[in-house]
Parts: structure tokens; C-alpha cells; sequence
């Protein structure tokens, strides 16, 4: 079983990044909002940002924990787009009053890309630069969409700290984001250093930890995105949150992430992980098609979630 060292350096680095990853945002939209850019701008660029999941990512790719640095893109899209969205749809049916096609194609194309990239085995540096040209190709074909009536709005953090960034100095903004990032990376070195010591003593291969244990560990706050706004009548959030975070993993996350270190991509992502998770988004983009998620459809994608879990332990 693994020492007591290794769950402290674990439970320790999971708990600087959760605390300062919503201080980081905070900060970041505060010092653009202090040097007058839009709040649209930054409500675009930061749409489904999330720093927990990038940091943890970039220090196993970095530390050559592959199983991890996928787990962070992989296993935590499935959190949102299935576990998150499925649970907000048993709780609260949703029904939306246009869908335009074009919003569900960009996540779609964003898994496929990743899948397609990583088809050799390897995320390559040449092919995290593809990705980040995809992020940014994405966001703007979004922002050109919005200029037709389909609102980008901020969520979860951003929309936040929008409301707040006004009462701080943008020096005071500009400070939090530089000690955001300093304790994200302190905190993600000692989680990956506790990790590995606990994959091996809990006899899980590298891969299957990544994408369960620790996605859901660094992701589960997707529910509290998704959920609340729906509950108060804004589906449309819910869904925004849902893209957002596909085009953050996939696309902003996994370039990044591959510019670090290049990341090796095993057959079982290969053959599992990514064809259940590129179905889920697949189902969802149908689902939005009929402008309504109802109970079923969220029992559905819960149990695609149990599968995806499952798949990797007994597979």
C-alpha cells in the first residue's frame, strides 16, 4: 500500500491546484479587464478554461507520466461532457431554443483532430502546435458565430470575476495571477510525484489512473458549472460549458501540453479511451440536435461514463 509521504505530496499538490486554479482565472481576467480589454474578449478566450486540468497535464508530460498528462484531456472531457451533463439532465431537463449545426460540429472536429494526431502513437510537438492552430481557429469561428446571434457567455469563473474585476487594481490582479501560477506548479509537481508512488502501489497501470482517479479528482467542479445554470432556467451555460471545456482539453490543453514534452499515446487510449469519448461527444451533439436533453438521454451518458470507467479496469 502506498506510505503516508506520497498521499500527503498527492493530497497536498490536488489542494493548492483547486484552490488557486479559481484564483488564477481570477487574476488573469482582472489584469486584462485593468488594461482595457473587453469583457466579450475574454469571455471568448477564456471559454472553458480550466488551469487545474492544463497544469496537472503539463507536469506529467513534463515528468513523462503520459497515462496522466492524457488522463487531464481525456478523462476530464468525459467528466464534463458525460458524468456533469448527464447528472444536470436527470436533475433538470434541458431544452434549448436553437441549436445552430455549426457549434455542435466545432467539438466534434476538436476530438477527431486529437485522434487523428495521435493516430502514431505520439503527440508530437509539430502536432501540439496543430492543435493550438485548431484552438485558435475554433474560438474565432465561435466569435464569428456570435456576430449572428449565438452569445458567447462567460461561466463558472470567468463570469465571476468579471463581476469583481472592477473593484481590484489591475497590479493587485497582475500579483494573484503571478502567485496562481507559482502555486500550480509547486502543486502540480508534488501531485504527480505522489501519484506515480500511488499508481504503483495500488497496482494500476499509469493510463487508467490518469483517466479515472485523477480526472475525476480535478474535474468533478464541472458539475458545479453545469448544474446551477441550468437549474435557474440557462441550459444554454450548460451547454456553453460543455463546448468550452471540449476545445480547453483537446485542443488549448493537449497543444500546450504536447509542446512540453511530446506524449506517447498507448494502444489502449488509442483502442478505448478516445473512441468511447469521441462516441459521447458524437451522442451529445445528436441529443442537442432534437433541442433537448431529457432524463433518459442524461441516465445514458452517466452510464457512458460508468463504461468508460469500467472499461478500463476490467478491459
Amino acid at each position: 500500500m502506498p506510505t503516508l509521504v506520497p498521499i500527503a505530496l498527492f493530497s497536498g499538490g490536488l489542494c493548492l491546484i483547486l484552490y488557486f486554479a479559481d484564483r488564477l482565472v481570477r487574476g488573469a481576467v482582472g489584469t486584462s479587464v485593468g488594461f482595457g480589454v473587453s469583457p466579450f474578449l475574454i469571455s471568448v478566450i477564456f471559454i472553458g478554461f480550466d488551469p487545474e486540468n492544463l497544469a496537472v497535464g503539463a507536469a506529467g508530460s513534463f515528468e513523462g507520466a503520459a497515462g496522466i498528462a492524457l488522463g487531464s484531456i481525456i478523462g476530464s472531457a468525459m467528466v464534463a461532457i458525460a458524468l456533469a451533463f448527464g447528472i444536470t439532465a436527470l436533475v433538470v431537463p434541458m431544452t434549448f431554443a436553437t441549436v445552430p449545426w455549426p457549434v455542435l460540429a466545432v467539438p466534434v472536429l476538436a476530438v477527431l483532430l486529437l485522434g487523428l494526431l495521435s493516430w502514431d502513437g505520439q503527440l508530437s510537438r509539430t502536432d501540439g502546435m496543430i492543435l493550438l492552430l485548431g484552438f485558435v481557429l475554433s474560438i474565432a469561428s465561435l466569435a464569428l458565430l456570435s456576430k449572428r446571434d449565438l452569445d458567447i457567455k462567460p461561466t463558472g469563473e470567468v463570469a465571476e470575476a468579471l463581476e469583481t474585476a472592477a473593484s481590484r487594481s489591475k497590479w493587485k490582479s497582475f500579483g494573484l495571477l503571478v502567485l496562481s501560477m507559482a502555486a500550480l506548479v509547486v502543486g502540480s509537481e508534488m501531485l504527480v510525484a505522489g501519484a506515480t508512488t500511488i499508481i504503483a502501489g495500488l497496482g494500476l497501470s499509469e493510463t487508467v489512473f490518469g483517466m479515472t482517479i485523477l480526472a475525476f479528482l480535478i474535474s468533478i467542479e464541472e458539475l458545479a458549472r453545469e448544474l446551477p445554470a441550468a437549474w435557474r432556467g440557462r441550459p444554454e451555460i450548460t451547454f456553453g460549458n460543455v463546448v468550452g471545456s471540449i476545445l480547453a482539453f483537446f485542443l488549448f490543453n493537449a497543444g500546450l501540453i504536447a509542446l512540453v514534452r511530446p506524449v506517447a499515446v498507448d494502444e489502449q487510449v488509442l483502442q478505448f479511451y478516445l473512441p468511447v469519448c469521441f462516441g459521447t461527444v458524437v451522442l451529445v451533439s445528436v441529443l442537442m440536435m432534437t433541442k433537448q436533453v431529457t432524463r433518459w438521454a442524461g441516465g445514458l451518458l452517466v452510464l457512458l461514463y460508468g463504461v468508460f470507467v469500467a472499461g478500463g479496469y476490467f478491459g
